[in-house]
């Protein structure tokens, strides 16, 4: 697979360490646990967009920072999963700021390496239906210039991709707000570029969606459509915890 044929996408990670990773999730999670379900995040949703290669020409990459956590990553991600430094220290429009600084650092990156398209991906979503990567790489190798959005369920977004490092899709931007899916809307209608809008999804940043999670790993159902990923190492590490859909209670360890 040439790299100038295929779609890159970059999860957007923290290295997986207590106190740093998940913390939203504490509680119910202690920082140790969430630390280890974020590691098994990242296995599971490295092995799915290894699985969705077989079907498009994609190429996998951890966006991380900051630098020198590289080793911190070493035994959690899919095989021939690359690394990629995304710390937002090259130089940017001013209107880009805090996260979007590392979001547009990774897709200036991805691009800079030869793909023809990068993809941003999040690190919460291990249920991600893998259906859902092969449509954003099919959507990305058409001709002509658009972006490809994945709107989470909290207003955010889960995947963002383009063909080219459009700094004004990241200008200006609320982070972490409700709004930032539907302004990445209009920041894409102002450059007049088309948007392939994929079904919403959801992040794993609570404890309402721990609990989804938790029934989904339990329990797969077609939603929007779509079979979930059945992200095995996420339900083994729940299960290590003790944790069950219908109650939410942690057994000690």
């Amino acid at each position: 697979m040439g790299l100038t044929a295929a779609c890159a996408i970059g999860v957007m990670a923290k290295a997986p360490r207590p106190g740093f990773s998940k913390t939203r999730l504490c509680p119910p999670l202690r920082p140790d646990q969430a630390a280890r379900l974020s590691a098994a995040f990242l296995r599971d949703i490295t092995d799915n967009i290894a699985l969705a290669a077989r079907d498009a020409p994609i190429g996998g990459y951890i966006a991380y920072a900051p630098a020198g956590a590289e080793a911190s990553f070493e035994g959690h991600l899919a095989p021939g999963t690359r690394l990629l430094l995304a710390d937002g220290s090259p130089p940017m429009p001013p209107a880009v700021q805090g996260f979007g600084r590392s979001l547009l650092h990774a897709i200036m990156a991805m691009l800079e390496r030869g793909h023809g398209s990068a993809v941003v991906l999040n690190s919460d979503s291990p249920t991600l239906p893998t259906a859902l990567l092969v449509r954003t790489a099919a959507a990305l190798a058409r001709d002509g210039d658009r972006v490809v959005l994945g709107p989470a369920d909290d207003g955010g977004y889960y995947l963002l991709g383009m063909k080219a490092a459009h700094a004004h899709l990241f200008a200006d931007i609320a982070w972490s707000t409700g709004s930032v899916a539907q302004t990445t809307r209009l920041r894409a209608a102002q450059l007049g570029l088309e948007v392939v809008e994929l079904p919403s999804w959801y992040d794993v940043d609570d404890k309402a969606a721990l609990d989804r999670l938790l029934r989904e790993t339990e329990t797969p159902a077609i939603t929007n459509g779509l079979l979930p990923y059945a992200a095995p190492v996420t339900a083994v590490a729940l299960s290590r915890m003790g944790l069950r859909a219908a109650n939410m209670d942690l057994a000690a360890e």
